[in-house]
């Protein structure tokens, strides 16, 4: 991958003409993101947020962390968290801006003897698992590195709303696969990122995930649009 994102996110960090990156999805037309919304202060953040960073506890690890600023958030706190993120350069915008432990690695990769008593999934955190083959795969490594009495606090969206309805008022869905598998791509300087699986889930069907991984799961805040917060405990 170019690692768009991450050279966004660093552009923005040292003035280097940043510019808004469009996103575009296998459901939905091209979008405009403004580079300067990762760089938010809490007062900014979505109320989802906002509660996730209120529920952390302990040591913290901080997955897809991005500009860091969630991380910042919590270390000015008092806590100890170690942000990760598989973009270097989005390490890199993490450290310029103080982020002590930030490290550039995909969270299957990440493995320590450690423990997190508060593992942070924000800014639609299943994103990560692609595919739902591949939540398994996340939740058994989670569970890996989350203390006995940690906590996997996690955010996603529904997108059945960005479906059509028929007659009867079901949704017309794909008929060959889960309707929250979306292929992602991102443009950047007039460069494109090749595309990339994205993983949005209904509360339901993660609840039914952890469950089946021996994990629970609880419903922890809804938003105004179809997102949800989760906490997911052993």
């Amino acid at each position: 991958m170019k690692d768009l994102f991450g050279q966004a996110l660093l552009d923005y960090q040292t003035q280097n003409a940043p510019e808004n990156i469009i996103t575009e999805t296998s459901i939905s037309e091209a979008d405009e993101m403004e580079i300067s919304y990762m760089f938010r202060k809490y007062n900014e953040m979505p109320k989802i947020e906002q509660k996730a960073l209120q529920l952390a506890k302990g040591e913290i690890l901080d997955v897809g962390c991005g500009a860091g600023s969630h991380a910042l958030y919590l270390q000015e706190k008092g806590f100890e968290v170690t942000a990760i993120d598989f973009s270097q350069k989005a390490i890199q915008t993490c450290q310029l801006r103080g982020v002590k432990k930030a490290l550039a690695i995909e969270l299957l990769s990440f493995n320590t003897t450690k423990k997190f008593d508060t593992i942070l999934l924000l800014m639609n955190g299943t994103g990560i698992f692609g595919s739902m083959q591949q939540i398994s795969k996340y939740l058994n490594h989670l569970k890996e590195l989350l203390s006995d009495d940690g906590q996997i606090l996690i955010d996603s969206s529904d997108l059945i709303y960005m479906y059509d309805q028929d007659e009867d008022g079901a949704y017309e869905v794909p008929a060959n696969g889960y309707y929250g598998e979306l292929s992602f791509t991102i443009t950047y300087k007039k460069q494109n990122e090749d595309p990339f699986n994205w993983l949005y889930l209904d509360y339901n069907t993660l609840q039914n995930a952890a469950h089946v991984h021996g994990l629970n799961c609880e419903l922890i805040m809804e938003g105004s649009h179809f997102d949800y917060l989760a906490r997911i405990t052993k």
